[in-house]
């Protein structure tokens, strides 16, 4: 336990002088192993970890939804996804906003990472919303809180990462990652709606489309609804696994950016490039994460963490509610994938011991991951926005994205609540 407790600090001291958490992760992981038992059987297991990592067949589903998500956006699929919802429902008071949030909730449904959900709608919805005179802060705020739906709403990076830590089926975790997904979408339209029925100003409605304008532009989003249904209609139906459907939906995307000639050889270059500076900035956290986890589990820490809080007598949902506030405090100061790689080793032997579905759980931890990426100060969505829109003053996008924090802290409390919610949709997959 005291092993334990002093690697947590090291890491914590460590990412304080400015060391990645990733490498702090790893270099305490590897430096506890080899003062526990010896440094060759350190390094070893540094050295197996990182094998068995990069050559992780289920792994290999990573880099290709990323690739698939940067298809997508190179064929400009968000800004049609975003002119069908505004057809729709942009006459309405906030229509623009609400239009943010349901693009966002369909380009998620293909992308699968926040971060690059909410830079392309900053260059997709802020213009417009701007030119009809929406308020800065609504604006920036809805497109930061929509683009969490893109870790929700699946193909989901941070549900594939926990599946793979956890052992826990990648489908079934796609199929509880649903329903929740849509109520965020639903809440963070009630969020909206309260801001612009305070200020009318706010959100001003645009003009109504005709319904000859709404078909055009519904034909527009074939090709996101296309490979929604291939892609995850496959994995649900299990007629392919999440890897093979992730190199389908890599390869429809490509098809569909080629047939619309939005790839260039320069275009398709910078697509690779990124899509490989991503996955490897994700395996080097994963790498990291399981060196790190390898120190713990060597320790009594888990154990007795473990039968510590069971033998508390306090109620299971309230432990778990518990976890949950300690990682909305932990992802308003951390980088949230970390944050959860970090705290998964201790966290998920005490919720499998009181008995809860870990599917449930890794919902949960998407959740929280979502209002990390919007908290301040250190969310990283209000970053991925400040650098976008060097106009809007950081302030200003912290003050838009509260109510959306508080409408996702709803949603939290509704699934910790209601677990059906998370495991009803994968229990058909039995």
């Amino acid at each position: 336990m005291t092993e334990a407790l002093i690697g947590f600090a090291a890491v914590f001291a460590l990412a304080i002088l400015r060391l990645p958490l990733a490498f702090a992760m790893g270099l305490v992981g590897v430096v506890g192993l080899g003062l526990m038992r010896s440094w060759p059987a350190a390094l070893a297991s540094a050295a197996q970890v990182v094998q068995e990592t990069g050559f992780a067949y289920i792994l290999s589903v990573i880099p290709l939804f990323i690739l698939m998500g940067n298809f997508v956006a190179r064929a400009g699929l968000a800004h049609e996804l975003y002119r069908a919802a505004y057809s729709f429902i942009g006459h309405f008071r906030g229509g623009l906003a609400h239009a943010t949030v349901i693009s966002c909730a369909g380009f998620g449904a293909i992308c699968g990472s926040s971060i690059a959900t909410a830079a392309t709608m900053a260059k997709v919805a802020y213009p417009s919303m701007r030119q009809l005179g929406y308020a800065d802060h609504l604006s920036t705020g809805v497109i930061c809180a929509g683009g969490t739906l893109g870790i929700m709403i699946p193909p989901s990076t941070i549900l594939v990462i926990y599946g793979i830590v956890t052992e826990t089926n990648i489908g079934k975790l796609f199929a509880a990652g649903v329903l929740p997904g849509l109520l965020c979408a639903l809440l963070l339209m009630g969020a909206v709606a309260i801001v612009t029925w305070r200020d009318p100003s706010a959100g001003p409605a645009g003009e109504r489309a005709s319904w000859a304008e709404r078909l055009q532009a519904v034909k527009g989003v074939w090709g996101v609804a296309l490979l929604v249904v291939i892609v995850l209609g496959g994995i649900y139906g299990g007629v392919f696994t999440a890897t093979e459907g992730a190199g389908i939906g890599a390869f429809g995307a490509f098809a569909f950016a080629v047939a619309r000639r939005a790839l260039s050889w320069r275009v398709l270059f910078e697509v690779l490039v990124d899509s490989a500076r991503t996955t490897a900035m994700l395996f080097t956290i994963l790498i990291a994460a399981n060196m790190f986890a390898n120190f713990v589990n060597m320790t009594t820490m888990p154990f007795e963490l473990k039968d510590w809080i069971l033998h508390l007598g306090l109620p299971p949902l309230a432990i778990v509610g518990a976890m949950m506030a300690i990682y909305i405090l932990l992802g308003s100061i951390m980088e949230e994938l970390s944050m959860v790689l970090l705290t998964l080793p201790l966290f998920f032997p005490i919720v499998v011991g009181l008995g809860f579905d870990p599917l449930w759980f890794g919902v949960l931890i998407v959740l929280v991951v979502q209002i990390g990426l919007i908290s301040p100060p250190v969310g990283m969505n209000l970053f991925v926005l400040n650098a976008l829109l060097r106009e809007v003053p950081m302030a200003r996008i912290y003050r838009g994205v509260w109510p959306f924090v508080a409408a996702l802290i709803v949603g939290l409390v509704i699934v910790l609540e209601f677990a059906p919610l998370a495991t009803w949709l994968p229990g058909f997959m039995d």
